[in-house]
């Protein structure tokens, strides 16, 4: 999967709203990341710039991608998905869709959303 395009309004960055990612490196890991402009700090990423879990570990992969809310809300969900095992993350990998339904989960209170 790519970078989110520019041309869809739907993911286009927006004050306050913050996005969480998961980037595969080239060892298989599944980085867990969040930012306000997925494209662009993807593109860091790829650059060498920015996380250091990243630099020298690609060539990487955007595996997925989904809206957050405001940054405390992702942070909590970031900090979720870094405790799942990599088979939960695997299977929240495999699509936005699926990463929404995890991200809408964490604020009904259902711990993990059910993704271990």
């Amino acid at each position: 999967m790519s970078a989110p395009p520019d041309n869809d309004p739907e993911r286009r960055p927006v004050a306050d709203s913050w996005w969480v990612y998961l980037v595969r490196r080239a060892d298989n890991a599944i980085y867990t990341g969040i930012a306000t402009d997925v494209e662009r700090r993807f593109t860091e990423h790829r650059e060498g710039r920015g996380a250091k879990a990243l630099r020298g570990r690609g060539p990487l992969e955007l595996l997925a991608s989904s809206a957050a809310g405001d940054r405390s809300r992702a942070q909590r969900v970031e900090t979720r998905i870094k405790r799942l095992s990599k088979t939960a993350k695997e299977r929240l990998a495999a699509s936005d869709e699926r990463l929404t339904e995890f991200i809408e989960t964490i604020d009904d209170g259902q711990g993990d959303g059910g993704a271990a």
